[in-house]
């Protein structure tokens, strides 16, 4: 039973850090895209890293993973 309580516990940890990976891969992805179209040119480059960094993140996650875990959608 202790067993049991613990791994229960550690698969919904795993499970909120997927979601909280995949809600941090879409606000990084639409920052980035927005900076990307305002920000002057010499800035970036760091949005591309923050974009190519989010595309990373929904690959790994999964696109709706976090809109369903937190009712989003």
């Amino acid at each position: 039973m202790l067993f049991q309580d613990y791994f229960d516990a550690l698969s919904e940890g795993i499970e909120f850090l997927i979601a909280f990976g995949s809600i941090m891969g879409l606000l990084g992805l639409i920052v980035g895209i927005l900076g990307f179209l305002i920000l002057p040119n010499f800035k970036r480059y760091k949005l591309g890293i923050v974009i190519i960094a989010s595309l990373i993140l929904l690959g790994i996650c999964g696109f709706e993973t976090g809109l369903r875990y937190f009712h989003i959608l």
